[in-house]
């Protein structure tokens, strides 16, 4: 990921990110036996460490763009 993404990007990939999470989460909640939550968990931290990035550098762009 880049690292200075437009406002209108990160909004995007912020809607993304919880999109895909819903949908992990669904997933994981139709899933049986160990291997397949295992699975399901890596794949729900992955894109919940995603979206708090994002989410983070949106707070910083903001704080950025309040200071000039």
């Amino acid at each position: 990921m880049p690292d200075t993404l437009s406002a209108a990007e990160l909004q995007e990939r912020i809607a993304l990110a919880r999109r895909n999470l819903a949908a992990l989460t669904e997933q994981a909640a139709a899933f049986s036996g160990a291997a397949d939550e295992e699975l399901a968990a890596q794949r729900i931290a992955t894109q919940q460490k995603l979206l708090d990035d994002l989410l983070q550098q949106q707070e910083e762009q903001r704080r950025q763009d309040r200071a000039s």
